[in-house]
């Protein structure tokens, strides 16, 4: 049964990371030390300037430095906010990092190849990111939430927004399944809107980056 409609929708904000430094071309996945390059600082302005005026209540980052980089400039402007890292919204784990990005062309660029139990596949990431998506609407009912997070991670909620499975097939179709044009890009903000408190709701979506919109 669905909750009562609440007057102020529950708000979480998923914004892409800036563009990443990374000279040698490889698949960093959860490596450390990959920060923003200028184009990725800049982008992460662009988003926290789109953001300046957006009532948050709170602030989530993934552990990883160039998601905590983006996620700081928003907080330039929210300096009563302090920042807040969860795990659940961090990057994929593959069989692929560290590996160079050439590696996965044979795979048509699925990082989820292969089935060794030790690394993730979409299901576990849709898992793990719906964890956090409740967590915070059970947290901040009725509240504006911002978290810096990767592609996947927004994708996927998408994905189980628009009621269509997560996999790496699915990916390589988004023109033909209508949710957007092209993967989500860095800096972008897709955010998710959720009138009750409802479990099983399916939130409203919108996507917004500085080159496409849906």
């Amino acid at each position: 049964m669905a909750g009562p409609i609440n007057s102020t929708p529950t708000r979480i904000s998923l914004i892409r990371h800036g563009h990443v430094k990374n000279p040698d071309d490889i698949f960093y996945g959860r490596l450390p030390g990959f920060k923003l390059d200028s184009n990725g600082q800049q982008e992460a302005a662009q988003a926290a300037e789109a953001l300046k005026s957006w009532k948050f209540d709170s602030v989530y980052s993934s552990p990883m430095l160039r998601a905590r980089q983006t996620a700081n400039e928003i907080l330039k402007f929210h300096p009563q906010l302090k920042l807040k890292i969860s795990s659940l919204i961090t990057e994929v784990y593959s069989s692929f990092q560290g590996q160079p990005s050439k590696m996965l062309a044979p795979y048509l660029w699925d990082v989820y190849a292969g089935k060794d139990p030790k690394y993730e596949q979409p299901e576990d990431v849709t898992q793990r990111t719906q964890k956090f998506i409740q967590r915070i609407r059970k947290c901040h009912y009725g509240q504006h939430a911002a978290a810096v997070t990767h592609g996947d991670v927004i994708l996927f909620a998408i994905f189980r927004a628009k009621k269509i499975p997560a996999t790496a097939a699915n990916k390589l179709n988004l023109n033909k399944l209508g949710i957007l044009k092209d993967y989500p890009a860095t800096g972008s903000i897709t955010t998710l809107a959720y009138q009750t408190s409802d479990i099983d709701e399916i939130p409203k979506v919108s996507y917004f980056s500085f080159t496409k919109e849906f």
